[in-house]
């Protein structure tokens, strides 16, 4: 919040808050930004400020801001989900927002469901945790996740999961060898090159310096600035021998954190818009509407909620 950098907590007044709300208007900040921004952020500032006795009244309460229009929710339809089904780069990530689909679950509750959590017998669910995705100066151990021993509700759910879908989370189990414990999701981590070397059959090539250049070769590869399979691979060989030797201190694969929760950053990026692209909706749903998604399908169902 830069508009209040220079003030004290006191001397921030209804009025200051009156004329940070015009402020952001002339900045050309939208109704919902600056609800957001009021709502979300100083209001809690305030509420907490109050709480630790640090203020004797709440300068923000009461200060209104420009109404929101609230616009027609737009609900994926069962043709729509089952194209960024079929787009999604592979089977656990299809099973993943199946789950979500037919459970409604939040994206922490999902990420950290486990296999014990599940009654395959019976295909009931119990909801009893979450987790979520920290900056690591925020977490008590520094770690990127942090599990909540409840969901955001704070009271463990029940429910019945469809038999197909607990069918398929149950052969997922069997495949992948998972023990009560283990979650259900869970990223992997990259299995490290293959450095054997494939045969380039002597092809040369003419770099842009004028020089005749061998693929598979190192020199290639760094004078050449060839960046094709064969150069790689020999460059990546040349340097997995040097740290064999102790000649060059070897770069550990960039972890964010040894937890195996999926990040939902990760997975929307690397899965979900890619996927969502592919199908070519005309608008673009998020993973969190595949819950809204939930709760009208099973209306439209004749469901009672």
């Amino acid at each position: 919040m830069p508009y209040f950098a220079d003030m004290k907590l006191q001397d921030i007044t209804s009025e200051t808050v009156r004329e940070w709300i015009t402020h952001l208007k002339k900045q050309g900040a939208s109704a919902y930004r600056i609800k957001y921004c009021k709502t979300a952020i100083l209001n809690a500032i305030f509420t907490t400020a109050v709480n630790d006795g640090v203020l004797v009244y709440h300068p923000s309460r009461g200060v209104k801001t420009d109404p929101v229009p609230e616009k027609p929710r737009q609900i994926i339809t069962a043709d729509q989900f089952a194209r960024i089904y079929e787009a999604l780069p592979d089977a656990t990530a299809q099973l993943l927002v199946e789950t979500d689909i037919e459970s409604g679950l939040r994206w922490g509750e999902l990420t950290e469901l486990r296999v014990k959590d599940l009654d395959f017998a019976t295909g009931i669910l119990t909801v009893s945790s979450s987790v979520v995705e920290l900056v690591p100066k925020f977490h008590p151990e520094g770690r990127r996740f942090l599990v909540k021993d409840y969901p955001k509700g704070k009271r463990w759910r029940r429910f019945k999961l469809s038999p197909q879908i607990v069918a398929k989370l149950k052969a997922h189990t069997e495949a992948n060898n998972l023990a009560p414990d283990d979650l259900f999701f869970s990223r992997h981590r990259a299995e490290p090159p293959n450095l054997e070397l494939l045969d380039p059959d002597a092809l040369t090539f003419e770099a842009p310096n004028g020089h005749t250049y061998t693929h598979g070769t190192t020199t290639a590869y760094s004078l050449g600035k060839c960046k094709c399979h064969h150069c790689r691979a020999a460059y990546a060989a040349y340097r997995a021998e040097r740290r064999a030797q102790g000649k060059d201190n070897p770069r550990k694969p960039r972890v964010i954190d040894d937890y195996p929760h999926i990040s939902a950053n990760w997975f929307r990026t690397r899965c979900w818009h890619p996927a969502r692209a592919a199908a070519d909706l005309g608008w673009s749903p998020r993973i969190h509407d595949l819950r809204h998604a939930h709760a009208s399908w099973l209306l439209a169902g004749g469901a009672d909620l």
